[in-house]
This record gives C-alpha cells, sequence and structure tokens, in this order.
C-alpha cells in the first residue's frame, strides 16, 4: 500500500495547474486523475464547501463529521478555496485566477457558467492559451443540440437513458443499475483524457481549446456492442444476466463459498478447460466443439458447468484454473483489500488524517501508471485552506513566475530556509511551516531526522527545494557548516551556488 504522504515525489503532469468549479463525482473525478499524478489542481469551493463532503460515511474519530469518505477519495491532492460566484468580488479574483492556469474545469448545467459570465468564449477573453472542459448531462449547443440540454441529470439518469440499464439484470421486467457511479467516472476518465490532448494541441498552437463531455454520450459509447447489433439483425438487445449473448461457458459460476467468473473465447482455451474438469459428456458431445455451438447451447453448457464449480472452493478453483484459462474470483471489498496484487500496485492509497498525523485513511488508487513516477497520496485540503494563499500571489503576480515553487501545507511537517547573500548560504531557520515569496532568494531544505535529502539534483530557479518529512518541531540557528555537515552524511561531495543574473544555479554532486 502506498503510504502517506511523500514530498520527494514530482508526478508526470507536474506544472499543469487546473482550476476546477466541479462538484460531487464526475469532474472531481476527472481533475482527481490528474491531481494523482503531478497537477496543481485548485478547487473552487463555496462557503458551505463541496456537498460530497457532508455525504459520509465518516470515521469514528471525526467526531465533527467534516471528512467524508466521499469526499477523500475524490479529492486528495488538491487545494481548496471558497468563493462565492454570485458576488462580483469573488468572480473578478476568480478571473485572476483563470489567468494563471492552464485548465478549467466545470460539470454544472449548461447555461450556469454563461449567467456567470464564465462561458467559454468569455474565459477565452481572459485566457486565449485555457483548455476549458466541461461534463453535463446532455452537452451544450456547440457540438449539437440536445432536447434534453436543460434537464439535469445524476449517474443513474445517463445509465437509464444511455441503455444501459436495459443490458443490465436478468430480464426485461427487473432493469438493474450499475454499482458504482459508473456514468460519471468514465465521464470523468474521458474528459482527462480530452483536457490531455487539448493541452497538448494548445501547446502546439496557442490557441485555447473547449472538450465537451455529456454523461449520455459516454455511456452509449460503452454500450458499443448494442449499438451494432441493433444495426446488423435488428434485434434489441435484452439483459443478459451474468452470460453473454455470443461466448460460453461466460460468466459467473457458483463457488462452494461464493462465485467465480470464466470467461472462454478461444477454442485452445476450451480445450485446456475440457481436460482439467474431465467430464466425459462434455469431452464427447460435439454440440460443444465450437464458439458458436457452445453459444447456442450455452443454458445447458453453464449447468454441468456449476454443477461442477460448486463442488470447490474460490481457492480451490483458483488452483485448478488459474493461470490456465481466463479465470477469477468473484471478490468483496475486504478480500480486495487481502489481495496482494493491490498492495503490490499501489491500488490502495494511505493517506494521513489532517487531525491526527498517527491515523490513516485507505481509498482507492490510480491505476494510470508511469514508468519513473508514482501517484501522489497527499491529504485532501481543508474547506478554503489555500484562500490566502492565492490571494496573495494572484495580486503579486508571483503565479506569473516561471518554475515558480509551491510547497503544500499536506507535504511538508518541517521546512528549512536558508537565506542566499553573495552566493552563499550564510543563515537559515526553520518553522513547522511558512510561505515563500520568490521575490527573494532562498535555499528550501525538509528535514528527516536531521538529514537532508534531495529532491532534484539539479534545479534552475529562483528558488530551490531539498525536500523531506520530519517529525521534530525544532527550531535551528547556524551557519553553512550546518548544510555542509548534513550534505556530506549524504555523500554529496560539493554544493555550489552560481550567480547567473536573476536566477542562482544549484548544483549537487554525489
Amino acid at each position: 500500500m502506498k503510504t502517506k504522504n511523500d514530498p520527494l515525489k514530482t508526478g508526470i503532469l507536474n506544472g499543469i495547474r487546473v482550476l476546477d468549479l466541479s462538484r460531487m463525482l464526475s469532474g472531481p473525478y476527472a481533475t482527481m486523475l490528474l491531481a494523482d499524478h503531478g497537477a496543481e489542481v485548485i478547487k473552487v469551493e463555496n462557503a458551505e464547501g463541496d456537498s460530497s463532503r457532508r455525504s459520509g460515511p465518516f470515521k469514528d474519530t471525526d467526531k465533527k463529521k467534516e471528512w467524508s469518505g466521499y469526499f477523500i477519495s475524490l479529492n486528495r491532492n488538491k487545494r481548496s478555496i471558497c468563493l462565492n460566484l454570485k458576488k462580483k468580488n469573488d468572480v473578478d479574483f476568480l478571473k485572476k485566477l483563470i489567468e494563471e492556469v492552464d485548465v478549467l474545469v466545470e460539470n454544472f448545467r449548461p447555461g450556469v457558467m454563461e449567467r456567470l459570465g464564465l462561458s467559454f468564449d468569455e474565459v477565452l477573453k481572459i485566457n486565449p492559451k485555457i483548455v476549458y472542459g466541461s461534463i453535463s448531462g446532455f452537452g451544450s449547443n456547440m457540438f449539437g443540440e440536445s432536447p434534453y440540454k436543460n434537464w439535469p441529470s445524476y449517474d443513474v439518469v445517463a445509465q437509464a437513458m444511455g441503455g444501459l440499464i436495459s443490458l443490465t439484470g436478468y430480464d426485461e421486467d427487473t432493469p438493474l443499475k450499475v454499482g458504482p457511479g459508473i456514468a460519471d467516472i468514465f465521464s470523468g476518465a474521458l474528459l482527462s483524457f480530452g483536457l490531455l490532448a487539448s493541452i497538448l494541441k494548445t501547446k502546439a498552437t496557442g490557441k485555447g481549446q473547449l472538450v465537451e463531455v455529456a454523461m449520455y454520450d459516454a455511456i452509449v459509447s460503452m454500450c458499443e456492442r448494442a449499438i451494432y447489433q441493433y444495426d446488423f439483425n435488428g434485434v434489441i438487445p435484452k439483459p443478459e444476466g451474468n452470460g453473454h449473448p455470443l461466448l460460453a461457458p461466460f460468466g459467473i459460476y457458483k463457488a462452494k463459498d461464493g462465485f467465480v467468473a470464466i470467461g472462454i473465447v478461444e477454442n485452445s482455451y476450451w480445450e485446456v478447460f475440457k481436460k482439467i474438469m474431465n467430464l466425459a459428456d462434455l469431452n464427447n458431445d460435439l454440440k460443444y466443439g465450437t464458439i458458436a455451438l457452445r453459444a447456442e447451447n450455452r443454458n445447458e453448457l453453464n449447468k454441468k458447468i456449476n454443477i461442477w464449480t460448486r463442488e470447490f472452493s474460490k481457492k480451490e478453483l483458483g488452483e485448478l484454473l488459474g493461470g490456465k484459462i481466463p479465470f477469477g474470483p468473484v471478490n468483496t471489498v475486504k478480500e480486495i483489500f487481502e489481495d496482494p496484487h493491490i498492495s503490490n500496485r499501489n491500488m490502495i492509497l494511505e493517506i494521513e488524517q489532517p487531525f491526527d498525523k498517527e491515523k490513516i485513511w485507505k481509498v482507492a488508487g490510480n491505476p494510470i501508471k508511469f514508468k519513473g513516477f508514482d501517484s501522489l497520496s497527499s491529504t485532501p485540503p481543508i474547506l478554503g485552506e489555500h484562500k490566502s494563499y492565492y490571494a496573495t500571489n494572484v495580486k503579486s503576480n508571483v503565479l506569473k513566475q516561471p518554475n515558480f515553487f509551491q510547497p503544500q501545507k499536506s507535504e511538508y511537517r518541517c521546512v528549512v530556509i536558508f537565506n542566499i547573500k553573495d552566493n552563499k548560504a550564510f543563515q537559515f531557520y526553520s518553522n513547522s511551516f511558512t510561505w515563500l515569496n520568490s521575490k527573494e532568494t532562498h535555499l528550501i531544505c525538509g528535514l528527516n531526522k536531521r538529514e537532508i535529502k534531495p529532491i532534484e539534483n539539479l534545479l534552475k530557479t529562483v528558488t530551490f527545494c531539498f525536500s523531506a518529512l520530519n517529525t521534530e518541531k525544532e527550531e535551528h540557528k547556524g551557519d553553512i557548516e550546518f548544510l555542509n555537515l548534513k550534505l556530506s552524511n549524504k555523500n554529496i561531495s560539493e554544493i555550489s551556488f552560481i550567480n547567473t543574473g536573476d536566477e542562482i544555479l544549484l548544483s549537487t554532486i554525489a
């Protein structure tokens, strides 16, 4: 499992700044994917906060019920500012932020952003290079007018109208919603792809881009098989339960202690499966000899397989079938937590609680993996935690400076700041946390048991960062000898400060 906050990590999207006006699930999921991989996501909330903060469930230790699992799961690695978008001053401040970001994301109903004076065309006037991402139930008129454009929509509505519910369940009389909020999550994943594609195009052309996902459209694209089936043979697909209309065995089968999934497509897998089961009537019956024949006789075939599988536990079936044919147990969440695959691939993140650093939250990890880059796992923001920071730095134009380093409070328990004068670090001090203005030159370090850990071997900027976690709350004062001593302990043989005009080059040689 990935453990707690680690400031030594830099995501692959480091340097991309996102203004997130979305709430609940679809938009926050899209921006979560970006934040997990290093994008700076500024979450805009009203005074009450995203309603997901209040949706639960809550830990017993959270006496004030301020941190719901729903909010934590979707908003780790983000920052929060509170704005009332009905107030001119707050909208003006938001427009100042729009000047500084690469991406804006919203999931209001069509028309809301226009009424706020924040339509794509208006935002483009503020920032001609912005990528503007939008999720709604039925989309805007820009890509084709929907008769439902003014209808509010949630996940269950999109599942229903997009055809997914009509395909799910055991029969037409008992339509069944898919368990998770799949319309929201799939729409969010599609939007994150669209945002990154738009960023590439914008960097190439210098022109802003609008990218839009309608949840209805997303579910129709997910139900692609039903679309071509209807076109090719005129048949309206119906619920298939746990099976497949064109394949067998392909579905869920009973075990002694639960259920397992088996999916046979190629004949080669069928031959292997037959040998393992060693059932004479299957080995000798020609009506199961091809993919088409097995599909035609799937009801009878599935009954025979169920009789065989129920004689074994899930573990025993795994030993018999795992790695030989497409097979997997039907896992409960408890079993997922216990699965070494999940821990080895960091698919459950451990996140520090802001009110009790010794305790953690566990949420689903990010399935997108990049070689050389881990996904991040810092504590979700307190409501409005970063408003004063952005207010200060927007006014002073600090955010416009290239390579401006912005430490996150949740990532640093202690920082040490070295004042730089005449190319020498002549003084340093530390505290539990501080914000720094890059108008002054500093060397920022983080202590971990009095050791300095470099985050990068070379940084060329007006602000340098060596950072690590520290549980000590001590204050330190001294001179450059302290720095040399600690670097020596880390086998770094040289540290030099070279004046290059407005910048100072910090070089560390291992």
